[in-house]
């Protein structure tokens, strides 16, 4: 099986779209307005110690200083003098081992909220799929929801064979199971992250981030860039080097695999992808036969719903219904995680009679999600009929991500967010850039989207076509029209994907 990761980097977002054999498996997108620091490490200043409070203010040289309380620091990082101060467990001491000026590595545990500052630790830890590296703690411990004791002593042994150093490892829920091989891969990759943090801690000059947990090179490479995918194919050269570099001191044989894409055609167009992201706000999917499922996503629960639509078979109706599950079983399973689907689903595959295709059925949805970095359980098909799946949330879902309440439905469904139909029109553009010169173009959108492209002229810097944008109540909210300003003509759909 190949496996592509193919970059898109626009002014307002990052996507990022794992192709398996050609086929678009999952997509994760990342806003410029999500400015998330929760997990980034910062080598900051002290500015203010207040005794009274127990706590300390780090200039992070963020908007607001940041709030470290006594029990937040890390004993690993004082002198000999300052652990004895430290082990009497008075906060109101908290002056005799900090002082304004002082130099001080972070970890943010809590964002900022409203006018209050980010809440720090300097107890730093690296989270990855299966462990935790914590530095200097000298420990393994292992999720007490893990409760087979063959299993514990299992990874124990694991990872003491494995463990090279002082560093502490916290062994997370998500790991029974979980090969040799696999805990080898990412605690070296954790191991190689911390020696990075650790050399810019040395070196980089305070206050600034040392880490950035939520930078997509580094969760490229710690997440999803491995020995098994082929190659790396970027659109932006800035980022391209951030990533060899960043690279370069984790698993540097694998910069070969990584691609600048130069090509005039858009890259999610080039590989296929836009059409398929369309796809994903339709609750119909198509499968190859002619049957189709159908997802209805929400807050409580995922429904998935098979049929047969126009498959009527060629011998009897036992055979259409198992060819029909089996489609679905394989589509269902890349829809789980292209959609990030999570909770609890429930899959209502048609009825079959004969128990040997239900096995056939449920193991191959079983086998399949095996690919999902995300851990799933997939249990039988219940007397009713239905397969029950749980799967843990990793990240907001794409219908959450690119969509927004309908304010016309009470909240019962979603429609396309401003942003989103924003940044639509601006690809819309780049894609239109090479065919359409000298031509004015003319943009309907609703109201509202005019507002928000209004207050965010950046989106269109890298457009040269020229363009003005007005405001009709009739377009619909998730829609937008293009027309030739001389002819009146429209030519939406030419460039649409």
């Amino acid at each position: 099986m190949s496996t592509e990761i193919i970059v898109n980097v626009h002014s307002y977002e990052k996507r990022v779209a794992i192709l398996e054999d050609h086929e678009l498996v999952e997509l994760f997108a990342e806003k410029k307005e999500q400015n998330l620091l929760v997990g980034n490490i910062y080598k900051g200043v002290v500015k203010n110690v207040l005794p009274g409070m127990g706590a300390a203010f780090i200039d992070l040289k963020l908007s607001r200083t940041a709030f470290l309380h006594f029990r937040d620091i890390d004993i690993n990082m004082l002198t000999p003098e300052k652990k004895k101060i430290f082990r009497q467990h008075n906060s109101s001491t908290i002056n005799k081992i900090l002082k304004p000026g002082d130099e001080i590595i972070v970890q943010v545990k809590k964002d900022p909220l409203g006018k209050k500052g980010a809440r720090v630790t300097c107890k730093l830890s690296l989270p990855g799929k299966f462990l935790v590296l914590r530095p200097k703690i000298n420990k393994i411990l292992i999720s007490r929801r893990i409760r087979s004791m063959k299993e514990k002593k299992r990874i124990k042994k694991i990872l003491k064979e494995l463990k090279k150093n002082s560093d502490g490892l916290i062994v997370r829920t998500d790991t029974e199971g979980t090969s040799k091989e696999d805990f080898k891969q990412e605690y070296n990759g954790l191991n190689r992250t911390m020696k990075l943090i650790q050399k810019q801690a040395k070196y980089a000059k305070a206050p600034c981030v040392i880490y950035d947990e939520n930078d997509l090179s580094l969760s490229l490479i710690r997440d999803l860039f491995s020995t098994k995918v082929d190659r790396l194919v970027v659109d932006d050269q800035k980022l391209l080097n951030k990533i060899k570099n960043n690279l370069s001191n984790i698993t540097p044989e694998l910069l070969d695999r990584i691609e600048l894409y130069q090509e005039s055609t858009p890259i999610f167009n080039a590989f296929g992808i836009e059409k398929e992201i369309e796809k994903i706000f339709h609750s119909k999917v198509k499968l190859p036969s002619g049957g189709n499922i159908k997802v209805q996503q929400t807050e409580a629960l995922v429904a998935i719903d098979v049929n047969t639509g126009s498959f009527t078979g060629k011998n009897n109706y036992h055979d259409t219904i198992r060819i029909t599950n089996m489609e679905a079983a394989k589509e269902i399973a890349r829809q789980i995680r292209l959609r990030d689907l999570s909770g609890i689903m429930v899959v209502d595959f048609i009825d079959m009679k004969d128990e040997k295709h239900k096995e056939e059925v449920f193991q191959k949805l079983k086998n399949l999600l095996r690919n999902d970095r995300a851990k799933s359980f997939v249990y039988p098909f219940s007397p009713l009929g239905l397969v029950e799946i749980s799967r843990k949330r990793t990240r907001p879902s794409l219908l959450l991500t690119y969509s927004e309440q309908c304010p016309h439905c009470n909240g019962t469904g979603r429609l396309l967010s401003r942003d989103s139909v924003a940044v639509r029109i601006s690809r819309w553009l780049m894609r239109a850039k090479f065919f359409i010169k000298n031509e004015p173009l003319l943009i309907l959108v609703h109201p509202k989207v005019k507002v928000f492209i209004s207050d965010h002229p950046d989106l269109f810097e890298n457009i040269d076509n020229k363009f003005k944008v007005e405001s009709d109540g009739n377009i619909k909210f998730d829609q937008f029209q293009v027309f030739l300003q001389k002819s009146k003509k429209e030519i939406t759909h030419r460039y649409n994907t």
